[in-house]
């Protein structure tokens, strides 16, 4: 079956991903106020799961309903800490913050996807893994924000866990891919029973 998958996403991680497990698709960023509907979301007193599921079914439809035809994925990921959520640092000093306040504890990355196809939703997964941050020292934390602010600075919690981000971690409880931010081995699933891929 030929169908054109677009990606509605921006992350290179996200797009590494299906490249590497070689699936075609075209990569198009949706116009979202990501900021704003979360901030929308937490003052409706949504939970972190639902604000991951709202989001990436938004980036999907904005993106499907310019590409009816597609086959169009939404993605969003959510960290989850003590009843609220962290977003992307905007600064190192705000990495910096969030890395204090996350060691020696556990938190949750929550990754949500959303399909739509002719505008509508037709499948929808989100994946959860708790993640344990060993009790770090301000000094090896602030060295580790100057070494890596380029790349983490994309990434909620400031780190990654593909990166130097993995030194920061006593355990990992879940599946890898969720913590890059798409549940992967469910995708391959669904987009097989389609027959988009071949069993």
């Amino acid at each position: 079956m030929s169908i054109q998958i677009i990606l509605a996403s921006e992350s290179a991680v996200r797009a590494q991903l299906l490249e590497n497990a070689a699936i075609s698709f075209t990569p198009q960023k949706p116009r979202v106020d990501e900021e704003s509907v979360k901030e929308a979301l937490l003052a409706e007193g949504a939970k972190p799961r639902d604000i991951a599921d709202t989001l990436a079914e938004l980036k999907a439809r904005k993106v499907s309903e310019k590409n009816p035809d597609a086959l169009v994925i939404g993605c969003d990921q959510v960290l989850a800490f003590e009843g609220g959520i962290l977003s992307k640092p905007v600064s190192e000093a705000e990495a910096l913050d969030h890395l204090k306040i996350l060691r020696g504890r556990q938190h949750s990355l929550l990754s949500a996807a959303v399909i739509y196809e002719a505008g509508k939703p037709v499948w929808r997964h989100v994946g959860q893994v708790h993640l344990s941050m060993r009790d770090a020292s301000d000094t090896y934390l602030k060295d580790y924000v100057i070494r890596n602010w380029q790349s983490i600075r994309f990434s909620v919690g400031g780190y990654k866990l593909e990166e130097e981000g993995v030194r920061l971690f006593t355990r990992v409880n879940g599946d890898y891919f969720t913590v890059l931010g798409l549940p992967l081995l469910e995708l391959i699933a669904y987009l097989t029973l389609r027959g988009i891929l071949p069993k």
